[in-house]
């Protein structure tokens, strides 16, 4: 399969990002789907806001990008984007990506986790 698994994901990104640059999903009726557990539930999970974030980050808007979700802004994106690469380079070399360390793991969950908790305990 080579790279066409990273390479499509990355298109696919580019394509959403280009739809989220003319689509706002604060908007009533956005094509952008709200959270499935904030929607049943009121709790916001670890990556709620992340879709108005990106918008926000397409528009140049840095402190609203911040306000929406710091942690996936200042965490995730780096976090997702070395994930990409580490695939991509596996498939090039045409080798399977290797699992992620539990020093990479662990951390990734319990700031995850405690984020939730603290957004939802303090807002």
């Amino acid at each position: 399969m080579g790279v066409r698994g990273p390479v499509a994901v990355a298109v696919g990104a580019a394509v959403a990002a280009g739809a989220m640059f003319f689509v706002d999903p604060n908007q009533p009726g956005s094509i952008w789907p709200p959270c499935p557990l904030f929607a049943l539930t009121g709790i916001q999970c670890p990556a709620c806001g992340s879709t108005r974030m990106v918008h926000a980050l397409l528009h140049g808007d840095l402190a609203s990008a911040w306000q929406l979700n710091a942690v996936m802004l200042v965490a995730g994106l780096p976090l997702l984007a070395w994930l990409w690469v580490r695939w991509f380079r596996a498939a090039r070399r045409g080798q399977e990506v290797p699992p992620v360390s539990g020093k990479v793991g662990v951390p990734v969950v319990a700031v995850a986790v405690t984020w939730m908790l603290v957004r939802n305990l303090v807002a």
